[in-house]
């Protein structure tokens, strides 16, 4: 398996995952979106990991534009749905995939 096709595999992986736990959320509780966010920082590991992540997803933004500048690749952009819907579990796959197809063409 080559490095693209990964990128694309775990990409799918890391949607897939963090919606099943998602979904059963609001399936639980319905579309209650200040409550999915309430729970992200429910108690002080749930705040420490959110707290992680969401500082992580900033500075991968970051980076993304200047790297998919300098790269040269398309679509980087997509990034940014995919961190708001799913998270970096997708758009961190995503991107690498999305640059790997660029610097092969």
């Amino acid at each position: 398996m080559n490095a693209k096709t990964f990128y694309l595999a775990m990409a799918v992986v890391g949607a897939v995952v963090p919606w099943l736990f998602f979904g059963s959320f609001f399936a639980l509780n319905g579309l209650d979106i200040p409550l999915f966010l309430k729970s992200l920082f429910a108690n002080g590991a749930a705040g420490g990991f959110s707290a992680d992540v969401l500082i992580t997803i900033v500075i991968f933004w970051v980076w993304s534009w200047r790297d998919a500048a300098r790269h040269h690749v398309p679509r980087w952009w997509l990034v940014l749905p995919a961190s708001f819907c799913v998270g970096l579990s997708l758009a961190l796959p995503l991107y690498l995939y999305l640059r790997e197809r660029a610097l092969r063409s």
